[in-house]
């Protein structure tokens, strides 16, 4: 049940706002609210002396008796923020793109991982103390060693262990929720084929040719053609028996040499034009004269060319399984959060 979205506000100033909810959607939560009214009545003052004392104990949502905080978002997209603030460092407007749709993302999954603990709440489950108790000594074993290593960790994050705690917990209920709301989903062969005589068009395939390829680079100094020279004297020694793929291996300075210089099937509208164009002229089994570039000379050998096809079911069969299966999850997951939400109070603050 949405309530609507509200302006971004620190907690301690939300006293009034939370007595209006309370007595106009949720009077069961009075006793939650009256305490929270307390606090912020308390510090209120000293707090909204400091900007960011206020954003990080800013309320973003609040989900039934549950408040999700600025700080707990930030916390959650932190690594992909740290990505983000390098990775687009030199352009501040794409950086603010791309952030704000991060922190939507992750306010949205806090959102959704409340709804479903307040769901597991209300329905009456509960687990077991020694399950939680043994995942923790596992954790501890696996990650850890011992909790003395352990209590140093969550010293470093901010953390206590009870909530180190109820975050396996928390975790658990997903786990266990997801299973049962989102079953495992069998594709029958019927619907895997009418998706793929419905999108053709995803599985066409250009022209493709298969080649070796003998790269020589062309240092600065080379002036007088030292490196065409040397392509030439390769060509000799083909023309003699030589294997393409053993003078790929000696003498080729490309990243496929360990391969006998074998590039694999590749697109022909991929592929250097002047490489390209030189092998269009072959027939499988020829390879070019020497192919000069400003930075490079190649010999490249034809072994198979394939025309415009589109790719036989076997081939994309594991691929439309797993489309359609995470196409399912997701519509039932989305059912499952939906009917959820619709019974359970939601308001966002900006």
């Amino acid at each position: 049940m949405r309530a609507g979205i509200m302006p971004f506000l620190p907690v301690p100033c939300l006293t009034f706002l939370l007595c209006s909810v309370v007595c106009d959607k949720v009077i069961y939560r009075m006793r939650f609210f009256c305490i929270l009214t307390l606090t912020g009545l308390s510090f209120c003052s000293a707090m909204c002396l400091n900007a960011r004392a206020e954003l990080v104990n800013g309320i973003r949502a609040i989900v039934a008796d549950s408040i999700i905080t600025y700080q707990q978002v930030e916390l959650l997209v932190g690594r992909d923020a740290d990505f983000i603030r390098h990775q687009y460092q030199n352009n501040p407007q794409e950086y603010q793109l791309r952030m704000v749709d991060l922190m939507g993302k992750g306010l949205t999954n806090l959102i959704q991982r409340e709804l479903v603990l307040h769901d597991f709440q209300n329905s009456g489950f509960n687990v077991p103390e020694t399950i939680i108790d043994e995942i923790v000594q596992d954790r501890i074993k696996e990650k850890y060693s011992d909790r003395v290593q352990l209590t140093k960790q969550l010293q470093k994050e901010g953390l206590t262990f009870e909530q180190f705690k109820k975050q396996i917990r928390d975790d658990l209920i997903y786990r266990e929720m997801y299973r049962k709301n989102v079953p495992e989903t069998i594709m029958s062969p019927h619907k895997i084929e009418t998706f793929y005589q419905e999108h053709q068009a995803d599985f066409k395939v250009a022209d493709e040719i298969k080649t070796r390829i003998i790269v020589l680079n062309k240092p600065a100094d080379d002036t007088e053609g030292s490196t065409k020279k040397r392509a030439q004297e390769i060509i000799s020694q083909l023309k003699n028996g030589a294997a393409f793929s053993e003078m790929a291996s000696v003498y080729s300075e490309g990243s496929t040499r360990a391969q006998g210089g074998d590039a694999g099937w590749q697109e022909t509208s991929v592929v250097l034009k002047p490489i390209a164009e030189a092998v269009s002229k072959l027939k499988s089994g020829e390879y070019t004269d020497v192919i000069e570039t400003p930075t490079a000379c190649f010999l490249v050998l034809l072994e198979d060319r394939r025309p415009a096809h589109v790719k036989p079911l076997r081939d994309v069969q594991d691929d439309i399984e797993r489309t359609l299966t995470a196409q399912e999850n997701f519509r039932l997951y989305r059912k499952w959060i939906d009917r959820i939400e619709k019974k359970t109070f939601v308001r966002f603050f900006f």
